[in-house]
């Protein structure tokens, strides 16, 4: 089976704090065949984020596939709040890279 990255299906991949306490993650498609092939291939569930994140799915807090803007969104809490000791990423636009690579199946139409 034919597959395509999601960095090449996607207009926008990012992190960015929402709060101090957690960190969401935009995905954003600018056609919405492609992100009906990504919602429909259920590469990217709350399940499937927590083990791509390696995280408990309790620290997603929120899962949306918000059809009007053809974007995947979701929101996981930070193990430690934004600006602590020891924290190394203050404002949460480093934790997006592990969603470029994921890999989404082609119909067979495609």
């Amino acid at each position: 089976m034919k597959t395509v990255k999601l960095v090449d299906l996607a207009k926008t991949i990012r992190s960015k704090n929402a709060g101090t306490d957690r960190i969401t993650f935009d995905i954003i498609f600018r056609e919405q065949g492609n992100y009906e092939l990504v919602k429909k291939s259920k590469c990217l569930t709350r399940d499937t984020v927590a083990k791509i994140f390696d995280i408990p799915a309790s620290r997603i807090v929120d899962f949306v596939e918000f059809d009007p803007a053809n974007a995947i969104k979701f929101t996981i809490n930070r193990l430690v709040p934004s600006g602590s000791f020891g924290e190394g990423d203050v404002f949460g636009c480093q934790q997006y890279p592990p969603l470029l690579d994921i890999e989404i199946p082609l119909d067979d139409e495609s």
